[in-house]
């Protein structure tokens, strides 16, 4: 028998990031010391009281369907936490999903027809291209590398793409995969393209807690943001939470109305215990990411400088945990090499729409990032 497939899965190509990946696990099933800086996923434990509160509600029954919106205590929770952000959002503008990727996916697919056009910033995570393309979008796209990754010097070439015929337009600040995060003047701007040309504008803050000596400003707190913007949030990467898989969405009555079909069709809701504890990250962890968050600096900073002695000048990230690494061969075949010469993962640049550079993850431990920094110099990669 031959399976004819559906258009919307041939024009994606597999996620760029989880390949690098499967071949760093090939390698280290054959025995192989590889030294993973390809994946975003933080180094440390989830936050033990979050743990517990999943124990502790998974013993009190909280293990049938939930609400399919989300239970109404952690929607009252993520209200809080959004409101302190100058949101103003209600348990009526939020879907609690099974995972931050899902409620990208549940508001591209409402939003984004067939020939829709959506502008990116790139470079930009991997998977916002695949959601636009299986939704049937076309994509436009402004260039930031030029800019050291910020978004205020490159206002005139994104107000250059934005239209009255734009449908959606993406930011993400902190950013993956730089770690740029966008001045409030330069989000000013996205507001005044936004509201002059009536364009939906997804605000993709889950890095929002991972930020070093600067503020994050919400795209949704600034004035006439609140009716056009769709807030994306988790609890991944500031709780150390991947595996719990679990965010959410603030939008516009209208929106979640429409999202919360798609919602109800495919995954009905999120886990009810995982809900629970997400209560616990909101309400009792401040100490907790505020450890991780310091590391996290105190990582970047360390290898800033290692690689300023290897005569290798980088963006300095502000935000998440991510840098991007300028390197002279084709990015692709250079994170091929260094994965099989040295044994470092990384992703190439071309992936997020930055060719010429590789993403490093410094989501690992001190030990570990000296060692690929010195595996790339003794192999020849600086």
């Amino acid at each position: 028998m031959s399976m004819e497939f559906a258009d919307r899965v041939s024009r994606v190509e597999p996620s760029a990031t989880l390949a690098i990946s499967d071949l760093a696990s090939k390698l280290e099933n054959e025995g192989k010391d590889v030294v993973d800086l390809s994946v975003g996923e933080p180094d440390f434990p989830t936050p033990e009281n979050v743990v517990d509160a999943a124990k502790d509600a998974m013993d009190a029954g909280h293990t049938g369907y939930a609400p399919s919106n989300g239970v109404p205590e952690l929607k009252d929770a993520i209200v809080e936490k959004l409101e302190a952000d100058g949101i103003d959002c209600g348990p009526e503008n939020l879907i609690v999903t099974p995972g931050a990727k899902q409620a990208l996916y549940e508001t591209v697919q409402s939003l984004v027809d067939d020939g829709d056009e959506v502008v990116l910033l790139d470079p930009a995570w991997v998977s916002y291209e695949a959601m636009v393309k299986m939704a049937g979008g076309d994509l436009t796209r402004v260039g930031l590398s030029e800019y050291d990754f910020q978004l205020e010097p490159a206002l005139d070439d994104l107000e250059a793409a934005v239209s009255d015929d734009t449908e959606l337009l993406v930011v993400n600040s902190p950013s993956n995969p730089t770690g740029a995060v966008y001045t409030e003047e330069a989000l000013e701007g996205v507001r005044d393209l936004a509201v002059e040309h009536d364009v939906t504008v997804i605000a993709d803050e889950i890095y929002d807690e991972i930020t070093y000596g600067v503020e994050q400003t919400s795209l949704a707190s600034l004035d006439g943001m609140s009716e056009r913007t769709v807030t994306i949030n988790g609890f991944s990467k500031a709780y150390s939470m991947t595996g719990w898989r679990l965010g959410y969405l603030c939008a516009p009555e209208g929106l979640v109305s429409q999202a919360g079909k798609l919602h109800s069709h495919s995954v009905s809701s999120a886990v009810n215990f995982v809900q629970h504890a997400g209560i616990e990250a909101l309400q009792n962890t401040d100490e907790s990411v505020e450890e991780m968050r310091a590391a996290f600096e105190e990582r970047r900073d360390m290898l800033v400088d290692l690689l300023a002695e290897h005569d290798v000048d980088v963006a300095v990230p502000d935000g998440a945990f991510y840098m991007m690494l300028p390197v002279d061969d084709d990015d692709q075949s250079w994170a091929e090499a260094a994965l099989e010469d040295a044994h470092v993962a990384t992703v190439p640049g071309s992936a997020f729409g930055a060719p010429g550079y590789v993403r490093i993850s410094y989501a690992a431990s001190e030990e570990r990032l000296r060692e690929a920094v010195e595996r790339l110099a003794q192999h020849g990669y600086f």
